[in-house]
């Protein structure tokens, strides 16, 4: 028996568990991970970016969640000396068109309430001479930390306040009653008065199996990294974005500075054939079965068919990948691509084929679910936390 049940130790089920415990200090509250450890998979395989928010639809809950959460994830990291660095920000435009498109990003952020300010090419030349480009957006509020140490910091203070985490339970099933909710896992079974699921990767099957419908399926998409070797310590003061193409589903490759030294470039985005699929060679035959068989996969492709071409490309072609690079840092050379992990994005597609880019939380009475959480969800996880509580506790009856 415990009061809240919250099931994925990921950044954002910690952080909610641990908002949840300082609301309600008196309640039993106990965490399921599936894993040994917190932050095994998307929130510890990221860029380790605090985005500033820029991109985001105006009135959308990733603009709202994202502006909040660089100010309490940096109060976050400030009080238990978690390492963070306020880098700021440069997207670079490197043509005429990327210009136009770039000046209506900059209105976008103005709209959202986001510091942003206009670099011309001898500006930008001055800020970062080894980057070229025609003028770029500075964004200075935007930073770099460790998302994965971030998660650990908030397990250590849930549990040393009295919340259990259990570890090494992959949940099952779930069935809710007018009474509470029974929970199933492949080691025993637990009552809760309320349940919240963070299942990222697994997100749809976590609530398939609480008996309800997403309204999405999840696909994994594998982002790829490399590490720049070879390169001077003062490569880039800032991360080096390139302007996002509105034919394309996602960002681009950038330059990221990281929190303990050296560089990265990507990542860019492959079909992975398991949910789980860090490596090239990681399969599942139902994981790709489930991907294969969904028709909102074959339309999403259909409608980003160029991307998905060019993103392959990449993908096979260490050539393709430099090029993405040499739009704005020509120093590089083939040889300076090293290996590095990569993550995967459990990228939400409706049936009609639509990528869903927002957050979505799937909600009965005694259960919420956040279904798709997708960048800057990290950034995001203090205010995330914050809305799933106050969602929670107004309208989840009491345990019977």
């Amino acid at each position: 028996m415990t009061d809240i049940l919250i099931v994925g130790g990921g950044v954002i089920g910690v952080a909610t568990a641990l908002e949840l415990q300082s609301r309600l200090p008196d309640s039993s509250i106990t965490l399921l991970e599936k894993e040994s450890e917190p932050a095994r998979h998307q929130s510890g395989h990221n860029s380790g970016v605090i985005h500033a928010g820029v991109y985001y639809a105006p009135g959308s809950l990733k603009a709202r969640f994202c502006r909040e959460g660089v100010a309490a994830t940096e109060a976050f990291c400030s009080e238990h000396g978690i390492p963070f660095d306020r880098t700021g920000k440069l997207i670079v435009a490197t043509s005429e068109a990327e210009v136009t498109r770039m000046e209506a990003l900059g209105l976008r952020a103005r709209q959202n309430g986001i510091v942003i300010e206009d670099v011309d090419e001898a500006g930008l030349r001055k800020m970062e001479p080894h980057i070229s480009g025609l003028a770029a957006l500075y964004s200075p509020s935007t930073g770099i930390t460790d998302y994965g140490r971030m998660t650990e910091v908030m397990a250590e203070l849930f549990t040393a306040r009295g919340g259990e985490i259990r570890y090494g339970e992959r949940v099952i099933s779930g069935e809710e009653t007018a009474a509470h909710v029974t929970v199933t896992t492949d080691q025993q079974s637990y009552q809760a008065g309320r349940v919240v699921t963070c299942g990222g990767l697994h997100s749809d099957r976590l609530i398939r199996a609480f008996g309800q419908e997403p309204g999405y399926r999840v696909v994994p998409f594998r982002g790829e990294f490399y590490r720049l070797m070879n390169q001077p310590e003062d490569l880039v003061s800032h991360l080096i974005y390139p302007v996002p193409d509105p034919e394309r589903p996602f960002l681009g490759v950038h330059l990221t500075r990281k929190i303990r030294g050296g560089f990265t470039v990507g990542p860019n985005a492959v079909l992975a054939f398991k949910r789980e699929g860090y490596r090239l060679r990681d399969l599942s035959l139902g994981d790709t079965a489930q991907t294969l068989s969904y028709g909102g996969f074959w339309r999403m492709l259909a409608q980003n068919a160029g991307s998905a071409a060019s993103e392959l490309t990449a993908s096979v072609s260490k050539r393709a990948y430099l090029a993405r690079i040499h739009k704005y840092c020509a120093r590089v050379e083939l040889r300076d691509l090293a290996p590095y992990p990569a993550g995967v994005r459990a990228q939400a597609i409706a049936p009609d084929g639509r990528i869903i880019d927002d957050f979505l939380f799937v909600q009965s009475e005694r259960c919420l679910h956040v279904g798709n959480a997708p960048s800057p969800a990290a950034t995001a996880c203090v205010p995330i936390a914050r809305h799933i509580a106050g969602q929670v506790l107004r309208e989840a009856p009491a345990a019977a």
